[in-house]
């Protein structure tokens, strides 16, 4: 899929912008603060409806505004989708071909997107919070088996954790709840378990491509129990043990929402003892990994690069642009950066 054109309304510090992008490597460049991030951020936006810098949506809106829109078209191979969001105040209102849609998994059907921002460098270093929303996104985008079960799961934990909070916990109530998550945590931890085993095979490859090094690499899954015929039971036996804590704390301190994996680079935690540039790109590989688990070419997720080629030396710069331009479209943000074959776009100060 590609983004054809977008039209920015009161977005960030966007008063009416209009662009028109096309097939592979498209170029956003300009001094700091003209507003090159704002434009994907609002590419980003399409995809899961939400941003990847805040989560309020009244930050979006240009100061002194009262409303903000983003207009774009998309293309799926010939299929040609309008997508338009408007905000106002905290109220938000999202069309598809002039349909209003309600659901985030309808828009996300529509719109996939691969992001990777400077705060990326830390993902082996952050809070496994970060790793599961990278799991839970990309499965879903391929998978609604998988976001259906999530939603779920997350309903009944909810509902667990509100029991927990009670004065007086029915813990009759706490079992039946507890059963359900048990059953739910079952297929998610399959096809989180068969999914990184898919990207492990990939990263292997991009990351070569991206360093040139033949290193060893191997993502490490940890799920709260391992899978095995008896997972039901001994997932029982896990909440069991652990619901004299969860009582005192009044939270569920297990599950599948307590997951992480981590990654190791010739057999050492990368996140404990990689170096800040080797942290970055086997955080770059990841990010464009899924993209190679899609099989059908128009489904195939947009990328989008968010000031990357600054932390580069000129090596890995030629490294990635050589790699990234045999993907449908991507999307590159920069103070200056000339490619021959790209698109170019110069953003004036404001």
């Amino acid at each position: 899929m590609i983004v054809k054109k977008i039209a920015l309304k009161n977005f960030r510090n966007h008063d009416d912008l209009s662009l028109e992008f096309q097939k592979g490597l498209n170029i956003i460049t300009g001094n700091n603060a003209v507003g090159k991030t704002n434009i994907v951020e609002a590419i980003y936006y399409l995809s899961l409806a939400r941003s990847f810098r805040t989560q309020d949506n009244k930050d979006l809106i240009k100061h002194g505004k009262d409303w903000a829109e983003i207009e774009s078209l998309i293309l799926e191979g010939d299929i040609p989708r309008k997508i338009k969001v408007t905000f106002a105040n905290q109220a938000r209102a999202i069309y598809i071909n002039g349909n209003s849609v309600s659901k985030i998994s309808d828009l996300s059907k529509c719109m996939n997107v691969l992001l990777f921002e400077p705060k990326d460098v830390l993902f082996f270093k952050d809070s496994p919070k970060v790793r599961r929303a990278y799991l839970d996104t990309n499965i879903s985008k391929k998978s609604t088996k998988y976001l259906d079960t999530l939603s779920r799961y997350e309903k009944y934990l909810r509902q667990r954790n509100d029991v927990l909070k009670s004065d007086e916990p029915d813990m009759e109530l706490l079992d039946t709840i507890t059963d359900m998550l048990v059953e739910l945590s079952e297929p998610l931890v399959e096809m989180r378990g068969a999914y990184l085993k898919d990207i492990n095979d990939i990263l292997i490859k991009i990351t070569r491509a991206l360093t040139g090094e033949d290193s060893e690499i191997e993502i490490k899954y940890n799920p709260y129990v391992e899978l095995g015929d008896d997972f039901k039971e001994r997932a029982k036996e896990a909440f069991k043990r652990a619901l004299e804590g969860d009582l005192k704390r009044k939270a569920t301190s297990i599950g599948v929402h307590r997951e992480d994996f981590s990654i190791s680079l010739n057999k050492r935690d990368i996140g404990e003892f990689g170096s800040q540039g080797e942290n970055r790109m086997i955080a770059l590989a990841l990010k464009l990994s899924p993209y190679f688990l899609i099989e059908d070419k128009d489904k195939r997720p947009v990328i989008v690069l968010d000031d990357v080629m600054s932390e580069l030396d000129q090596s890995h710069r030629t490294r990635l642009l050589k790699l990234v331009s045999k993907f449908e479209q991507v999307f590159i943000t920069a103070t200056k950066l000339e490619v021959k074959g790209a698109t170019q776009f110069r953003l004036k100060d404001k």
